[in-house]
């Protein structure tokens, strides 16, 4: 069973929200921080990327730049532009994409949850970047930024978000990106009573997006339950926020790769092998999209091309053998292109969703790269089964979009 709570909200007054609301700290780099937070004080990238406080080219990952991020941090509620909350709440937040709206709800979730498999994986993480936002959590005692989790759809709570968001909400803006953010604050006792017992039912909650962010506020949790000899169990540091989304209404957008050599083949020679395993249809030099599962789109010389994977090729009863990116790993990627470890191999590259198959176009145009490939986007089933079996999948496989608002709501350990 999931065990969630309400938390006491640390949010920005309405007539702030805008200012203060960012996008994650791991989608954009230093410098487009800088440059989106240019003259206006109260951007949270300077809590979340604080290094945009010192001059150019100041390593992120410097003891002074985490500090900056408390200073900044106290200094945003010194001047009351992160207020808390008085009682404890739940909060929808929801998003609407190209006329198409999510709801989401935001709750402190059980570290033990976390430690235990009850809240579930698909991704590996790595230890540098866990480490980085340990700390970070860490010296300014709070998450931040929420992770984001997809649970097993549940019509009673969704009933429950459709009456809450009946009301005017707390917030609701536009950000630069045509994205709608909406949210509501929840703080009926009846209400919060009624969705804490039916995450209770739940048998498991997914980790969509934010796997070293889950880590890293899970770690620092479990650090702290450690380090106090008076630890109950009931402490504020044993939950840490996430936004939950019903799974049914959530959509990964195909997640695409580029190359920039063919392993010493010519374009014919590397057609040639890929016909081994494939079956080839040269489409022209009209964008091509592929419409099923295990078809692929290569662009190569101004022409693009549908690639039908053979039978035999795959396997439909593996949770992980079924997926293209693992077809395309191994089919073309290794065995024609000699790229054994996507996380290290420096001669490819991976274009999210939301770039289009036009960026793909450009990126070979340019000359930067020879070849891109365009996979058909992974389902939300496909998911849960990996994470349902233990499994992990391949890197870059999942692009979720849109992406979470940080800023909204910030959840405090003590």
């Amino acid at each position: 069973m999931a065990i969630i709570k309400p938390f006491k909200g640390v949010r920005p007054p309405k007539e702030f929200v805008t200012q203060v609301a960012s996008r994650p700290y791991d989608v954009l780099s230093s410098e487009e921080a800088r440059e989106e937070a240019k003259g206006n004080e109260k951007s949270l990238y300077h809590i979340i990327k604080p290094e945009i406080d010192f001059p150019v080219g100041k390593d992120e990952h410097d003891s002074d730049v985490y500090e900056k991020a408390v200073e900044n941090f106290n200094t945003f509620q010194e001047k009351g532009w992160l207020v808390q909350d008085e009682k404890e709440s739940y909060y929808v937040y929801a998003q609407t994409m190209n006329g198409r709206t999510q709801y989401g709800l935001v709750v402190g979730s059980y570290v033990d949850d976390y430690l235990n498999g009850v809240i579930k994986k698909h991704e590996l993480t790595r230890k540098d970047k866990e480490e980085d936002r340990m700390k970070h959590v860490r010296i300014n005692d709070a998450n931040i930024e929420p992770v984001f989790f997809a649970y097993p759809e549940n019509p009673e709570l969704d009933k429950i978000v459709q009456e809450v968001v009946q009301k005017t909400p707390e917030y609701d803006f536009v950000s630069e990106d045509n994205i709608g953010h909406h949210f509501w604050i929840i703080d009926e006792d009846d209400k919060i009573q009624k969705i804490t017992g039916l995450f209770e039912s739940m048998p498991c909650l997914y980790i969509a997006d934010g796997h070293h962010r889950s880590a890293a506020a899970a770690l620092v949790g479990a650090e702290k339950a450690k380090n106090n000899p008076d630890h109950t169990g009931k402490e504020e540091y044993n939950y840490f926020m996430a936004v939950c989304f019903p799974s049914d209404q959530l959509m990964i957008m195909d997640y695409n790769r580029v190359v920039k050599d063919l392993n010493g083949l010519t374009s014919a020679e590397f057609l040639q092998a890929l016909s081994h395993d494939f079956l080839i249809e040269d489409k022209g030099e009209e964008i091509y999209r592929p419409d099923k599962l295990h078809k692929f789109s290569l662009y190569l010389e101004n022409r693009w091309y549908s690639l039908e994977a053979k039978p035999g090729t795959y396997d439909d009863s593996d949770p992980i053998g079924v997926l293209d990116v693992t077809i395309s790993s191994n089919l073309i990627l290794d065995k024609i292109l000699g790229m054994k470890d996507l996380r290290t191999d420096k001669r490819i590259d991976f274009v999210g969703g939301l770039r289009g198959l036009d960026e793909l176009k450009r990126r070979v145009d340019s000359g930067e790269m020879i070849a891109a490939l365009a996979l058909y986007p992974v389902s939300m089933k496909q998911l849960m089964d990996i994470a349902d079996t233990g499994n992990i999948m391949p890197p870059k496989t999942t692009w979720f979009e849109p992406k979470l608002r940080s800023g909204l709501v910030i959840h405090k350990l003590s």
